[in-house]
């Protein structure tokens, strides 16, 4: 089965930024940027399309496909 798992949570890192960083550029919860960093839940297309271009960074290394066998 395949599964889309976002990695806003691993490139915030690599950009050493932080959730509320994130919530505070967005002007969303910090809660709402936790839950996608724990793939809780995801973004809308137009949320990570914004969370790339603040992160200097491309859509895809937002986002992977996991194969699980």
């Amino acid at each position: 089965m395949d599964k889309d798992i976002n990695r806003i949570k691993v490139v915030l890192a690599e950009k050493k930024r932080t959730n509320k960083w994130l919530a505070e550029q967005l002007g969303c919860a910090p809660t709402t940027v936790s839950k996608w960093c724990t793939n809780v839940c995801q973004p809308t297309m137009g949320t990570y399309l914004k969370i790339a271009k603040l992160l200097n960074v491309e859509l895809t290394e937002l986002v992977r496909k996991e194969n699980n066998v």
